[in-house]
């Protein structure tokens, strides 16, 4: 069984989707722990109506970057993590951090990667009149937004869209890709090659 800890600041809907995948689908892996950097967020409530650990680590109360993401860091091993999973995580990560964490930390970005890595996603994509926008998981790595990618969904950016209209199909998408994405991860099924995702296929094992 693998353990998962996920990062939240927010609502966690990716998050609750990850959760209901896995018990659904039964993974062999857990829910180990949701943290959030704000005590506040309202996907802690889920995780702990269903179970699941949290805790928070505040960072707010840290003067420095460094400073927060050691504590951070320190809390998610208490967890013994194979896999640690940002899901709506608004922080940007130093890279002693990301490095720790090097080849188990995914994320999943509201934008075909490499296009419009950052924050406004569905704007920049709007203002650059793209046909097709979506949504990529990759894993983590010091630069923002340009790990290497596992998956990525698609929709038509239709007349008339808006940041809003366009992110609320994009999270639809979101909800079924991220979970996938894990899932292969838990099944040793995702590797590195030179920068690339490679995905084993095991439909003839």
């Amino acid at each position: 069984m693998k353990n998962i800890v996920i990062l939240i600041s927010g609502r966690g809907s990716n998050m609750e989707a990850v959760v209901h995948a896995a018990r659904e689908e039964q993974w062999p892996a857990r829910i180990a722990a949701v943290i959030s950097n704000k005590a506040d967020a309202k996907g802690l409530e889920f995780a702990q109506e269903h179970g699941i650990p949290t805790a928070v680590v505040a960072n707010k109360e840290f003067a420095t970057r460094e400073a927060f993401d050691a504590a951070l860091q320190a809390s998610i091993d208490g967890f013994a993590p194979d896999l640690v999973v940002l899901a709506g995580f608004m922080r940007i990560l130093t890279p002693g951090f990301v490095a720790h964490y090097d080849g188990r930390m995914l994320n999943i970005h509201p934008s075909l990667l490499p296009l419009f890595p950052g924050l406004h996603t569905h704007q920049q994509a709007l203002d650059a009149g793209v046909a097709r926008h979506g949504a990529t998981v990759h894993f983590v790595t010091a630069e923002l937004d340009h790990g290497p990618a596992v998956l990525k969904a698609e929709v038509d950016v239709l007349p008339g869209d808006t940041p809003d209209t366009l992110a609320a199909r994009v999270l639809v998408q979101e909800h079924t890709l991220y979970p996938r994405a894990i899932r292969l991860f838990v099944e040793d099924r995702l590797s590195i090659d030179n920068g690339d995702v490679r995905i084993a296929d095991t439909t003839h094992n």
